[in-house]
């Protein structure tokens, strides 16, 4: 008989401990420890259990080491193969966490109903086959015989069902329903979610098949288990947004093949999820008549310029002590950016109530929308509208002073695309640029008055 002994597991961190810990030595979280039944087993578990013989590694000089070619699989997806830094890697593993009802099961469903050369096998231990068909039905009318649905927890059973059909890519939705016999613990336990796991990365790395997981997130925002969990996939994804709204974002938190700055954004619909190639007709909202308060900046998310509409309502504080909120974008920046108002230009804005608001449901933190913050807040305060078509693209510092921001000629190109008459940049910015290519005025700035006279004469 089996030899079982119970052991404490951290679930911020899955650090093991032999008895309970109110405060977690390795992550520092308070009451986090739980207790679970942990089995000896003498056999190894193993995604493949077959009688060959394990192969022994030796070291091996890194020049002569083979360059493996893989081609990168399209996700006939451009959002998620920008994310994805091209596409998908063979062999890779990919975690895609999100809050409950955000979309993460509609966006792995399209990607296997879109991929018709594949042969997709998508597993879930969440919903029924009818279920999954009615979803599908609803995205498309096609036919998809590619596309395999399997209803399973166990991954002994799934691994069978694996070796049967021999997939070209993985599904599984999601991780923490999963089990493994080789564990006695419930589903979702943190040595479940770690054996389960590891179970996978064996068998994407020694079938170079690509495995997509689904994971829950916690209260806090974070992916559900250990932090190991991140640690052993190859790139971790984060489905944002707001269910009230139509507007998805997906984040690349984590990417061994690519880059963590890039974002793909969706605009959720009744027949599934549909890719914004052009972020700013979201980011921008129209309207028929100038309005205070409102203007609009030039920002750069990994690769893609984006412009993005920031709201200012400053107002008579009706209590002693002044609001200050904002939203999408940093409170403490906009404290430092009304401090320098305040001190360098003269406008009282101590005992005013501030509040911003970057439209479109995205946090920005490219210091590029400084110069359109400060021009809303002005705005609002002397309520006198900026014109539609003027943007911003600078940095403010502490002393007043317009600083320049990298990538300045792609930011420009963006403005003059979608029909900007100026652009109000640093006037360091343009030191070697050739302005006369450009179809948009471009206007240096140096100092936050120059910005004054320029807007409000």
């Amino acid at each position: 008989m089996a030899k079982s002994k119970s052991v404490f597991f951290c679930q911020s961190c899955g650090y093991q401990a032999a008895k309970w810990l109110g405060n977690c030595p390795s992550c520092g979280e308070w009451n986090t420890f739980v207790e679970e039944v942990v089995e000896k087993n003498t056999a190894k578990p193993d995604w493949k259990q077959s009688s060959t013989t394990p192969r022994s590694n030796k070291p091996i000089a890194i020049d002569q080491i083979e360059k493996n070619a893989d081609v990168r699989i399209n996700a006939q997806d451009d959002e998620l193969n920008r994310v994805l830094g091209g596409g998908i890697v063979p062999g890779s593993i990919v975690l895609i966490g999100g809050e409950p009802g955000i979309g993460k099961s509609t966006l792995l469903l399209q990607l296997a109903l879109q991929l018709k050369t594949k042969k997709i096998l998508y597993i879930s231990g969440e919903e029924s086959e009818q279920q999954i068909k009615m979803r599908a039905m609803r995205m498309q009318s096609a036919e998809f015989p590619n596309c395999f649905i399997l209803t399973e927890t166990s991954t002994q059973n799934i691994f069978k069902q694996i070796e049967e059909l021999q997939p070209q890519i993985v599904i599984v939705d999601s991780i923490q329903t999963l089990y493994s016999a080789h564990i006695e613990s419930t589903p979702g336990s943190v040595s479940q979610i770690r054996e389960c796991t590891a179970e996978l990365l064996r068998f994407a790395k020694e079938t170079n098949t690509p495995v997509f997981l689904v994971g829950h997130i916690t209260k806090d925002g974070s992916i559900a288990g250990p932090k190991i969990l991140e640690h052993m996939v190859d790139t971790v994804l984060q489905f944002e947004g707001d269910r009230h709204h139509t507007y998805r974002i997906l984040r690349s938190i984590k990417n061994r093949f690519g880059s963590t700055s890039e974002l793909g954004i969706y605009e959720m619909r009744g027949n599934g999820l549909r890719e914004v190639s052009n972020p700013s007709e979201i980011l921008i909202s129209q309207r028929d008549e100038e309005l205070s308060g409102i203007a609009i900046s030039v920002t750069i998310e990994g690769m893609r310029p984006m412009l993005i509409e920031a709201q200012a309502l400053v107002s008579v504080s009706a209590y002693g002590t002044p609001q200050r909120s904002a939203t999408g974008f940093d409170t403490r920046r906009m404290n430092m950016l009304l401090a320098v108002l305040e001190k360098r230009c003269g406008f009282r804005l101590g005992v005013k109530d501030v509040f911003l608001n970057i439209t479109g449901g995205i946090k920005v933190e490219d210091p590029a929308i400084d110069l359109g913050v400060v021009s809303a807040i002005i705005s609002s305060h002397e309520d006198l509208a900026i014109s539609s078509k003027h943007c911003f693209a600078a940095e403010v510092g502490l002393s007043g002073e317009i600083r320049t921001v990298n990538r300045i000629e792609q930011r420009i190109s963006e403005a003059e695309r979608l029909g900007f008459e100026k652009i109000f940049v640093s006037r360091y910015a343009i030191k070697g640029l050739d302005t006369k290519k450009y179809n948009i005025e471009i206007v240096p700035l140096s100092k936050l008055e120059e910005l004054f006279q320029q807007l409000f004469g």
